[in-house]
């Protein structure tokens, strides 16, 4: 889930992509997204939250499972909604500032793992990995945060705000 500008393109990119003709692989995409209809669990890790509580609302009364990482498993807990920390996942605690959380095979193998391979399947059962359906993510605030014309941030906030976690979920998911 992108958010803003970023969602806007993507969306015109969709648009542009569905109405086009020269696109074989888009029919085999939809329906292969039917198929796999039945979404049990979602990723969540957003620094915008807005909408956040419609959206998780919404995965929740579908009877998807919310998993998600510190502030927004927060966000989530404070909707009075059901959510399993990353590292009841992982089994690995959030560690260097929270610079690290989802970076680890628990994450990215249920994102990752081809649902219809035997190969894939059986070896997220020999790491008792389950797949995660969906992927809610936002990146952090990089180009607000360097280009605020009201504070200039220090080196150590411009680079904390380079998002390491995001972009790996996005291209996973993508995958």
């Amino acid at each position: 889930l992108a958010s803003g500008s970023a969602e806007r393109s993507a969306t015109r990119r969709c648009h542009r992509a569905r109405s086009s003709k020269n696109q074989p692989g888009l029919q085999s995409t939809r329906r292969s997204v039917r198929a796999h209809a039945a979404m049990k669990r979602a990723l969540v890790s957003v620094s915008d939250k807005h909408n956040l509580d419609k959206l998780a609302r919404r995965l929740h009364d579908a009877g998807v499972q919310l998993i998600s990482t510190g502030g927004s498993a927060k966000f989530i807990e404070a909707q009075s909604l059901p959510v399993t920390p990353v590292d009841e996942v992982t089994n690995f605690p959030e560690m260097l500032d929270g610079r690290v959380k989802t970076l680890h095979p628990a994450i990215h193998g249920g994102i990752l793992a081809r649902r219809g391979m035997p190969e894939h399947v059986a070896k997220l059962e020999e790491h008792k990995i389950d797949t995660i359906d969906v992927v809610v993510v936002n990146l952090y605030p990089f180009r607000a945060t360097v280009t605020n014309p009201d504070k200039t941030p220090t080196w150590e906030e411009a680079v904390e705000n380079i998002d390491i976690g995001g972009p790996a979920m996005i291209r996973a998911a993508a995958k």
